[in-house]
Formats: C-alpha cells, sequence, structure tokens
C-alpha cells in the first residue's frame, strides 16, 4: 500500500494564525492535522483526527476518503472498504474512493466488488493506468478461485490448498481463501496446520463461524466427537442456515450412537449385532481416519471371538492403514496371525510392537513367536506319527508300529519308482519321529524348539530307519526277522507271536 500516500494527495496546508470559527474550518484543522501525522505514518495517531473531522462534517467525502486510506495502513481493510464506499456514495465521481473500494475488495478477496469498481474507474477515467497491479492481481484471483471450486467439487483437496495459497499471496486479508485451506488441509489430516490458520482467524473475529466450523472439523477427526459437536452447535446459532455445520453434526451425532451401541452389543456378546453396528459406523463418514481405525479394531476383535480370524487379520490392517501407529491393533493382528500359523507374519508384528513398546509382555509375545517360527520350519513329528502333543509313550509306540508296518518299503516292492520314494521318505520320516519322541530328553529339547538337525546328538543326517524299525520289532515285541541284501531297504520276513 505504498502508493496510498500519493493517491490521497491530502491538502495539507496549514495557517496557525486562523481560529477556526465554524464547524467546517475545524474539520479542515482536525483533516490536515491527520495528514501530518499520516505523513509520518502515525496512522493509529491520525485515526482519530480523520472520525473527529467526520464528526463535524459528516457529508464530506474527501473525509472518509483519507480514514479509509489510513485504516487500509492499519490493515483494517473491512472498515476502510465502508469508509471509501461512503466517499463515493456522497461523491459518486470521487475516482479515488473506487480505487481505494478496488485495493480494499482485493485485499479481501472480494471478487465481485473488486470487478465493479474496475467497471466505475474505466467509466470514469478510461485512460487511468494507476491500476494495474490490483488488475493483474484481480486476474489471478478469479482463475485460482475458479480452479479451487473445480478441485474441491472433486475432492482433490491438495490442489485446493495450492490454489487457497496462491489466492492469499493477493488477499493476505481474506478470511475466506483462509478458512477454505484449513478446510481441505483437515480433510487431508493436517490438523495442526489446519487449526493454527483458524485460531488465528478466531483471535481477530471469535464470532467467525466459519472458522469455528473448521476447528469442530479438526476436532471430529481427531475423535473427540462431544467437542466437535458442541462447535457444530454453535456454528448453527451464529449462522443458522450453514448446511456443512447441519451435516457434520448429524454425522457426529450417527457415529457416537453407532459406536456406543456397537460397545454395547460386545459387551453383552451379542457378536452379530456388534458387527452389524461397527460396519455401519464405518460408513457413516470414510474422511474419520482416527475413529475409523478404532472401528476397525473393534469389529476384528469381533471376528476373533467369532473365530472369523482371516477377517480379523483384515480389519487390523485397515486399521493400520489408517493408524500405523496403533499399537493395539499391531498386536492383535500379531495374534491372529499366531492362531492361523502364520509365525513370520506374526514376528514381524511383534518386532515393530516392541519399537513403538519395549516392554516385558511385548518381549515375551515376540520370543514365544520366534519359537514357534523355529518350530514351525522343523519336521512336525506328532503329525507325522499321527498323534497329539500330549500323547503318551503307549500311543507314541502304537502309533511307530502300525505306521510303520505300512510304510516299509518292502510292503511296496510292486509298486511304481514314484510311489516307492514316496514310501521309503515316509518310512524314514516314522522311524525319525520315534527316535526323538521315544527318548525323553530328545523329545524335551524337541517340544522347546530345538532343531533337530543341530540340536540332537550326531543329528538326524545318519539316521537309519532299517535299523530303528529293527530294534522297534526286536525290543520285547516279539518280531523275527531275516534281511537280504537287495534294495535300498532290505526285505524282512515276520511272525509275530
Amino acid at each position: 500500500m505504498a502508493d496510498v500516500v500519493d493517491d490521497m494527495n491530502m491538502d495539507c496546508t496549514m495557517n496557525d494564525e486562523i481560529i477556526p470559527k465554524t464547524a467546517q474550518e475545524l474539520a479542515e484543522l482536525k483533516k490536515e492535522n491527520g495528514n501530518q501525522l499520516y505523513k509520518i505514518k502515525q496512522y493509529r495517531s491520525a485515526l482519530p483526527l480523520y472520525t473527529e473531522a467526520i464528526e463535524l462534517c459528516p457529508e464530506t467525502s474527501s473525509y472518509y476518503g483519507n480514514r479509509a486510506a489510513c485504516y487500509m495502513m492499519l490493515n483494517l481493510y473491512q472498515d476502510a472498504l465502508e469508509d471509501a464506499r461512503k466517499s463515493v456514495q456522497l461523491d459518486t465521481c470521487f475516482v479515488k474512493g473506487y480505487i481505494r473500494i478496488l485495493k480494499c475488495a482485493i485485499a479481501l478477496g472480494d471478487v465481485m466488488t473488486a470487478e465493479h469498481a474496475v467497471k466505475t474507474i474505466k467509466a470514469l477515467e478510461p485512460n487511468n493506468n494507476s491500476i494495474k497491479n490490483e488488475l493483474t492481481s484481480l486476474e489471478i484471483l478469479k482463475k485460482f478461485e475458479a480452479d479451487g471450486v473445480k478441485a474441491y467439487d472433486k475432492k482433490d483437496f491438495r490442489t485446493v490448498v495450492y490454489c487457497m495459497d496462491r489466492c492469499i499471496e493477493q488477499s493476505p486479508n481474506c478470511s475466506r481463501y483462509k478458512t477454505a485451506k484449513a478446510e481441505c488441509l483437515a480433510y487431508l489430516g493436517r490438523f495442526e496446520e489446519s487449526q493454527e490458520i483458524v485460531n488465528g482467524i478466531l483471535h481477530g473475529d471469535k464470532g467467525n463461524a466459519e472458522a469455528i466450523y473448521v476447528r469442530g472439523m479438526c476436532l471430529f477427526y481427531e475423535d473427540n466427537i462431544d467437542s466437535a459437536s458442541n462447535h457444530f452447535v454453535q456454528v448453527l446459532r451464529l449462522a443458522p442456515d450453514h448446511n456443512k455445520a447441519k451435516e457434520m453434526y448429524k454425522k457426529a451425532k450417527l457415529l457416537k450412537k453407532k459406536k456406543e451401541d456397537g460397545n454395547d452389543a460386545f459387551k453383552n456378546c451379542r457378536y452379530q449385532d456388534a458387527l452389524n453396528l461397527y460396519t455401519e459406523a464405518l460408513e457413516v463418514d470414510p474422511f474419520n481416519k482416527k475413529t475409523n481405525a478404532k472401528l476397525y479394531f473393534n469389529r476384528a476383535t469381533v471376528y476373533s471371538k467369532l473365530n472369523n480370524l482371516q477377517k480379523a487379520v483384515a480389519d487390523c490392517t485397515s486399521a493400520l492403514s489408517l493408524d500405523e501407529n496403533y499399537l493395539k491393533a499391531l498386536l492383535r493382528r500379531a495374534k491372529c496371525y499366531m492362531d492361523l500359523g502364520e509365525y513370520e507374519e506374526a514376528v514381524k508384528d511383534y518386532e515393530k510392537a516392541c519399537k513403538m513398546d519395549k516392554n516385558r509382555e511385548n518381549k515375551r509375545l515376540l520370543q514365544d513367536a520366534k519359537l514357534a517360527l523355529k518350530k514351525s520350519k522343523r519336521k512336525d513329528y506328532y503329525k507325522i506319527l499321527g498323534v497329539e502333543k500330549n500323547a503318551t509313550d503307549d500311543e507314541i509306540k502304537k502309533a511307530y508300529r502300525k505306521r510303520a508296518l505300512v510304510h516299509h518299503p518292502d510292503r511296496h516292492a510292486n509298486a511304481s519308482d514314484t510311489e516307492k520314494k514316496e514310501q521309503e521318505k515316509k518310512f524314514k520320516e516314522l522311524g525319525e519321529a520315534y527316535g526323538v519322541l521315544s527318548d525323553p530328553k530328545k523329545k524335551a529339547r524337541y517340544d522347546n524348539g530345538q532343531d533337530c538337525e543341530d540340536g540332537f546328538d550326531g543329528g538326524m543326517h545318519d539316521f537309519d530307519p532299517t535299523q530303528m524299525f529293527q530294534t522297534f520289532f526286536t525290543n520285547g515285541h516279539g518280531g523275527q526277522f531275516s534281511y537280504s541284501s537287495s534294495g535300498s531297504f532290505p526285505g524282512f520276513s515276520f511272525q509275530f507271536s
């Protein structure tokens, strides 16, 4: 606004020897004193002098024009705009008044008022070249305002923020552009930046309904639903027709009710009702990431209760996609992976959990997952023998006897080569399984997760399944054998007493 002083062209002639006798003379003296202060940039001191001049002669256009210029230098553009408008009402040919209207309208982002001012200036002074900068600013505003509206309709909030930044560069005092930017920042989850903008607006204008609405949005998306509802109610008191506030207030009430009803159903073991309610709550507002993350976690907990572990994992994953630091969801997913036998995924999740909170319980869970993973990569001797993990010695012996007789290679002498190899493999695995599970020390070490390849005496590389078979059936089991030397597994004949 460096050109404000020039465009005022204030009459600064003073005659200290003349004592003003009329209201008009006194008003002129006040104005001239104000002009002197204005020239030395004492705007706050000049302002009351212009006001006194206006009070003495309220129908003088130039007084309003001077005070408008002073308001502009103080960044009080709304007050300046009112005075500039008053100046042209009193003098419809007051070009400087229209120029000040144009400057104020641009600063406030009022494109329609600015365009009207330009039209009037050109009509009064077709060759006026003093508003080139303002015309450029006006075109920039029109372009980016229109682009911002299109982007908002497409929910392209990043582009809206960019467009509003370009508008704010031209109109630094426009709260409308600022609140539009803050609203889109809230949609993008940048709540701190959004609230900083609206708090700055509310510092100077506590009744700015749009700023209160955006602050309510931030609270809503940060899962502070009760406080958000209070803000929306306040907006509707100030602006009863604020449609966005109406819609958000309805969403806040509905979301709170669905979530609370879902929690109540879960507590009372009405799991299907809880699933339905959490699902309905998730449909209320897809932008509410923080609340929706909790809803996904709640629904995952219900799926876990119903033993639908795959869906529980999917919901935990959805929760973590919305809030990557959601420890409860991470631990729930890890537990589901454990129950599903997906131990590698469980270990990854427990490792992340330990990085987020390295407490004793999380460390224990990680150790358990690593042990389970280690066990899962070994042969499952219990499964090979077809017994439970708590099987007795007698059950293990009976299982081995039954299966060894079925899979002994000599029983499949006439089978295809592929079938023979398969039966030889199963026969060897049966011997390995029995060799470990029939030995209390080896069994204990196996149950504790020790690898048979590197943890047992001599390993299992040189294991002879035929020798195990012979030992079993000659160690008090009544078997009598005669072996031939043909084939990988010697032939035998046997009788049982």
